[in-house]
C-alpha cells in the first residue's frame, strides 16, 4: 500500500504542476525527472515502519546576489513589483534563497514557451551571473543579449549587462552601456536618476585607479564596488 500512495502521490503531483499550473513545456521534463528523484531516493532509502527525523536543507549559495538581483530588477519596471509570468515569480524565489541552478532552470522552460518574454532572459541572465559569484558567463552575455533583442526599448538588458561587466573588470564597456541607457531614457522614468547616480559612482570608482592595472587586479577591485547595493 505504501508504494501504491507513493505512486498516485508523485502522479498527481506531475499531473497537478502540468496541469493545473500550467508548466511550460521546457519544465516539464525537469518536474517529472525531480519527482522519479524523490520516488527513487524513497526507495533506496525511506522505511516507512521507522520514526520520521528531521534532515537538513541542501546547501543553498550565497542568497544575497539572488535577493538583489530581484530587488533590483522590480525596481527597474517601475513599480516595485516583479511583472513576469507565474514561472518567472516561482524562479525570482528560488533566487532568493541561493538555488540559483533550479531557478535557471524554470526560466529556460519559460523561455521556450515565449522566446521573446524579454524579462525572463533578463532573469536568467541575473541568475547565471549570480550562480557565477558575480562574473560574466558567456551564457549570462547570450541571456541578456536575448532580452535587450526581445525588448530593445528595456532597460533591464543594458543596466544588468552593464553591471555583470562592471563586477567582471570591463569598467569601460560597463559605462558605454549606462551612458547610453541614460541618454535614451525618458525623463519622466522613475529609474532614470538611480542609474545616472549609479553610473557616477562608477565613474569616480574610474577615476579612482592609478597608474597601469593588470586585467586581474580590476576584476577584484570592481567586484568590490557598491554598486547599487
Amino acid at each position: 500500500m505504501t508504494w501504491a500512495f507513493v505512486a498516485l502521490l508523485a502522479t498527481l503531483a506531475f499531473a497537478a504542476i502540468v496541469f493545473l499550473f500550467k508548466a511550460p513545456k521546457g519544465g516539464r521534463e525537469a518536474v517529472a525527472a525531480a519527482l522519479m528523484l524523490g520516488v527513487a531516493g524513497y526507495a533506496a532509502q525511506g522505511r516507512p515502519g521507522e520514526a520520521g527525523a528531521p534532515k537538513a536543507q541542501a546547501e543553498a549559495q550565497n542568497p544575497a546576489a539572488g535577493q538583489f538581483f530581484v530587488e533590483a530588477r522590480a525596481k527597474l519596471n517601475g513599480d516595485g513589483i516583479p511583472t513576469g509570468n507565474r514561472w518567472v515569480v516561482i524562479s525570482d524565489g528560488l533566487a532568493r534563497n541561493g538555488h540559483y541552478s533550479d531557478a535557471a532552470q524554470l526560466l529556460r522552460g519559460a523561455i521556450e514557451d515565449n522566446p521573446k518574454d524579454s524579462e525572463a532572459w533578463v532573469a536568467l541572465g541575473n541568475v547565471l551571473v549570480a550562480h557565477a559569484e558575480g562574473m560574466l558567463t558567456p551564457p549570462a552575455l547570450y541571456a541578456y543579449r536575448q532580452a535587450a533583442k526581445a525588448d530593445p526599448r528595456a532597460p533591464g538588458p543594458p543596466y544588468f549587462l552593464g553591471l555583470a561587466m562592471a563586477q567582471s573588470g570591463q569598467l569601460e564597456q560597463a559605462r558605454a552601456l549606462w551612458v547610453d541607457l541614460v541618454k535614451k531614457a525618458p525623463e519622466n522614468a522613475e529609474w532614470r536618476l538611480p542609474v545616472a547616480q549609479q553610473l557616477q559612482r562608477l565613474d569616480a570608482f574610474i577615476s579612482s585607479q592609478s597608474g597601469p592595472k593588470t586585467q586581474a587586479q580590476p576584476q577584484r577591485e570592481s567586484q568590490a564596488m557598491p554598486l547599487g547595493r
